[in-house]
């Protein structure tokens, strides 16, 4: 549904039950030292706002609603396409004074894990020193990301979570990051986690096991990744599964299905959305395609 619908279905809930406005939060996805929650909120402006702290550093993107969040002596209105930010350990509160109810999906780091991120990304600080990026064109790409994602899109929580967390700290700083320049010994551990991808692409390649494989930390792996091949770890992994998954449809008639789940897919919806947006056709008229072939002039996979 919809982030807008979802919170006017879930004002409209608490209206008709009377009950008192909270929040409701889901856990999207979870890594070591991060995780990814899914938070709407039906308060409003009859609801006394209490005091919270942060139990780790806080990143949550806006999708929809607002609200006033303040820290200290600062207050800040967040609004759709805003980040909100947290630092460890600081007390915190959010009021709906001017309007009901919001969604936000919120990102939670560790201080060791948020530190090592900063580190990587070449920024001496590992806080903020602003409660609020507002909506940024720097922002949206990540918007759009975790809208889709929530739709069922095919993305990485892994990569999102790390991607928000550079950029926050690149919108919330004002010190320039000195991201090192990687060791000949690091590009030749990259390359080769290219290659073992590339082999076994149906394998759980995780963000944290690759990196682990090469001796730093995520956020660092993944810019030097970047750098490498000019995507995501993530983004090469699909790619490689879907190019596998592609010749096996065209040289074998095993079921698409059992094709999807040897090529590392669980989710058959999933693999089907991926390989159209891929290949541009479904599974099937490539298969057809692909036959054609053989018997006769290509005259596309339409």
């Amino acid at each position: 549904m919809h982030s807008v619908a979802l919170v006017r279905h879930a004002m409209a809930r608490r209206s008709a039950e009377g009950k008192p406005g909270g929040t409701s939060a889901s856990v999207l996805a979870r890594g070591a030292g991060w995780s990814a929650q899914d938070i709407v909120c039906t308060h409003d402006r009859w609801d006394q706002p209490f005091e919270e702290r942060h139990n780790a550093v806080a990143v949550a993107f806006v999708l929809a609603g607002t609200f006033q969040y303040r820290c200290g002596d600062h207050r800040e209105l967040l609004a759709p396409g805003a980040l909100m930010l947290g630092n460890y350990g600081s007390c915190f509160e959010c009021g709906h004074e001017h309007a009901a109810g919001d969604r936000c999906v919120a990102f939670h780091f560790s201080p060791d894990y948020f530190e090592r991120i900063a580190a990587d990304a070449g920024y001496v600080k590992a806080s903020f020193g602003a409660l609020r990026v507002p909506p940024l064109r720097e922002t949206a790409r990540l918007g759009a990301l975790i809208g889709a994602k929530l739709e069922h899109e095919h993305a990485s929580w892994d990569d999102i979570a790390l991607d928000i967390a550079g950029r926050a700290l690149a919108l919330a700083q004002h010190d320039e990051p000195r991201l090192r320049a990687p060791s000949r010994k690091l590009l030749a551990r990259v390359t080769e986690s290219v290659r073992s991808i590339e082999a076994e692409p149906g394998r759980d390649h995780t963000l944290q096991k690759l990196a682990a494989a090469t001796g730093v930390g995520p956020y660092y792996y993944l810019r030097v990744f970047e750098r490498v091949t000019g995507v995501t770890p993530h983004q090469f992994v699909l790619r490689a599964r879907l190019r596998q998954a592609a010749l096996r449809i065209a040289e074998t008639g095993a079921q698409i299905a059992t094709i999807a789940f040897h090529s590392g897919f669980g989710d058959l919806s999933n693999f089907n959305h991926a390989f159209r947006a891929e290949f541009g056709v479904t599974p099937r008229q490539w298969r057809r395609g692909i036959r054609s072939v053989a018997s006769g002039p290509w005259r596309g996979l339409s």
